[in-house]
């Protein structure tokens, strides 16, 4: 088994193509959010366990949803449906925004989940992706029902591409929702694949493929060197459009008969009017 390079603080990542048959490049103790931008510039991601080093890796094949590609099941193309006659109404039941919630997302994300021992989004991880988030790199994609957070995502997006970490559902398909938004949002904003990290069934299921090192790394060069867009934060619609000037999820009025009001978010903390 090739060794992988051990990098002290201030020492550059080694190349990607210099990975393990694993996909293991580097070991370290810098995780900085300069660091983060540069492991990903390489199409490197952070994955440890508790009293690890900071492991950077490069899977090959590394699995890629193209956003065109991206699967919608019968069931759920009804919701996503369902959803987009609902969208005009003041106040839905269920609501997909972006960057109201990413610290409640991220510790959604660390969450126990069945048949798996402990998390690898480990609190130093949580905060310097939450710094990253503050300097507008990483965000968060939140699927509401009733007022309640149910499922969503987060991810990295450095020019025009994005790079998907982790997600949740607390609720039937709130985690594909997000991520069928998301998909919509990207495609209006010019980006056109999410790197997925690891092959898996379930990703397959959605559309992703696996990528070679090599081309993979070719695409993010382009991706990444092409000018980024401005995020923002609000509700999204089905369509891809961001309301910025929107940041409302509603929820049941307790001892109103089924009756919802607004909540509002500012700084991704809720306020109700």
């Amino acid at each position: 088994m090739k060794p992988a390079v051990w990098v002290a603080p201030g020492e550059p990542l080694p190349d990607p193509r210099q990975a393990g048959p694993e996909g293991l490049v580097a070991v370290g103790m810098d995780l900085s959010t300069e660091r983060l931008r540069e492991a990903y510039a390489q199409g490197l991601f952070p994955w440890f366990n508790e009293g690890d080093p900071v492991l950077w890796w490069s899977p090959d094949p590394r699995m890629v949803l193209a956003c065109a590609d991206f699967k919608v099941s019968r069931s759920l193309g009804k919701k996503l449906r369902q959803l987009e006659r609902n969208e005009s109404l003041s106040c839905p039941a269920l609501r997909v925004t972006t960057n109201l919630a990413f610290t409640e997302v991220m510790r959604a994300c660390a969450g126990p989940r069945k048949g798996a021992n402990g998390t690898w989004i480990l609190p130093p991880l949580q905060q310097v992706y939450t710094d990253w988030h503050e300097l507008g790199y990483v965000h968060s994609i939140e699927t509401w029902q009733e007022g309640e957070l149910v499922g969503g995502l987060y991810g990295v997006c450095l020019g025009r591409m994005f790079f998907g970490e982790s997600m949740f559902s607390r609720a039937t398909d709130a985690s594909k929702i997000a991520l069928a938004y998301l998909v919509n949002f990207l495609r209006r904003n010019g980006v056109t694949h999410i790197d997925c990290q690891q092959e898996t069934s379930h990703l397959a299921s959605l559309g992703a493929q696996p990528l070679g090192r090599d081309d993979f790394l070719s695409f993010i060069k382009g991706a990444i060197n092409q000018a980024g867009f401005s995020w923002g934060r609000g509700v999204l619609y089905q369509d891809g459009r961001l309301l910025e000037n929107k940041t409302e999820i509603c929820a049941p009025l307790r001892g109103a008969g089924g009756s919802r009001h607004a909540v509002q978010f500012a700084h991704g903390k809720s306020q109700i009017d």
